[in-house]
């Protein structure tokens, strides 16, 4: 059942692959992110969901793209995708304009309907392929869209329905997700329906949305431990993955994308993020003792909660340790990343 397109697939990553700006190689495995403009929604009804799907289908022959993972919600969406040879750029460029505009004529607006540009993550395919079809398949669950996994089965709006055999359509490839939790279909639908059940005590998983060393290596702890050790790593927040990985990404980048990637060890991450803190109490007028004081004057707490949710959301630190740069407790970190962090 899935022995053509995984012969493919890896016939496919062996291609020799163009230098891109954007780490855009054909071949290339993307966490994809996008946001409405100001958090607000990017779809209205299940006409907008239908548009939006349907444009992402039609596209993946036209530009070779192969789509594992996806799930829309109602101000954001997460596709896991391989580029192909028109780019991930071009791929993305295509669905996005083009809903934007139906959908603005639709809604009679005007203006940008999203949030700058998307996010892209390169991933390292064999250390998180299986976790981030899981975390992109199990947001609507967390976002309570649906109640439970069983009712995740009937959510047609992701493309986990599809992987468990509910609805079916003809580009995304399931063959290959399923591949990776067994060999006969029954089996693997089995496997990985525990595999989420699994992934879904896990939270949020802040890691799987970024690069960068923190959650490359594995969080916080594991960066503790590299600084025991005396061990640096190759790292660029546009990279999920360790040290060898990002070198043999950045081997096919263009000189100005080489040049952006960072040598990080632990004190230079705490010392960025205490930068972070005294740079961002400037800019709002407020003294780092006061911060520190745990004052809940209105000015204070949005810087605190700012720098909570960029702590743990984009270095990975723990809440623990959030907690002990900011004078926080514990509980109130983890109570802010609940209330206001991005999904």
């Amino acid at each position: 059942m899935f022995d053509t397109r995984i012969k493919a697939i890896k016939g496919y990553k062996n291609v020799a692959m163009p230098r891109g700006p954007r780490l855009d190689a054909p071949g290339t495995l993307h966490h994809v992110m996008l946001r409405g403009i100001e958090k607000r929604d990017i779809v209205t009804d299940d006409k907008d969901r239908d548009d939006f799907v349907s444009r992402m289908g039609k596209l993946v022959p036209e530009t070779g793209t192969i789509i594992y993972a996806w799930a829309l919600l109602n101000n954001h969406a997460h596709i896991l995708l391989r580029s192909g040879k028109a780019g991930m750029s071009t791929f993305m460029r295509r669905l996005l304009s083009g809903y934007a505009s139906n959908y603005n004529r639709r809604h009679d607006r005007q203006g940008h309907l999203f949030q700058n540009r998307y996010k892209s993550i390169v991933c390292q395919e064999d250390r998180y392929f299986m976790r981030l079809v899981a975390y992109i398949h199990l947001n609507p669950l967390r976002a309570g869209l649906v109640a439970s996994l069983d009712d995740l089965d009937a959510y047609p709006w992701s493309g986990h329905a599809v992987v468990v055999n509910v609805f079916s359509n003809d580009w995304q490839d399931r063959d290959f997700v399923l591949h990776h939790f067994g060999e006969k279909e029954r089996m693997a639908i089995n496997t990985y329906r525990n595999f989420l059940k699994e992934e879904a005590q896990k939270g949020r998983q802040p890691e799987l949305t970024g690069g960068g060393l923190v959650r490359s290596i594995g969080g916080w702890s594991a960066v503790q431990g590299m600084r025991a050790r005396k061990e640096k790593q190759l790292s660029d927040e546009r990279i999920l993955g360790d040290g060898s990985f990002v070198s043999k990404v950045l081997e096919d980048a263009e000189e100005s994308v080489k040049s952006q990637v960072n040598v990080l060890d632990f004190n230079e991450i705490k010392d960025k993020a205490q930068a972070d803190i005294e740079d961002l109490c400037e800019k709002k007028g407020i003294g780092l003792g006061q911060l520190l004081s745990g004052s809940r004057i209105r000015s204070v707490s949005m810087v605190r909660k700012t720098l909570v949710k960029k702590f743990v959301k984009e270095y990975g630190f723990s809440y623990a340790e959030t907690a002990r740069m900011l004078k926080i407790s514990t509980s109130a970190a983890a109570q802010i990343v609940r209330n206001f962090g991005d999904v």
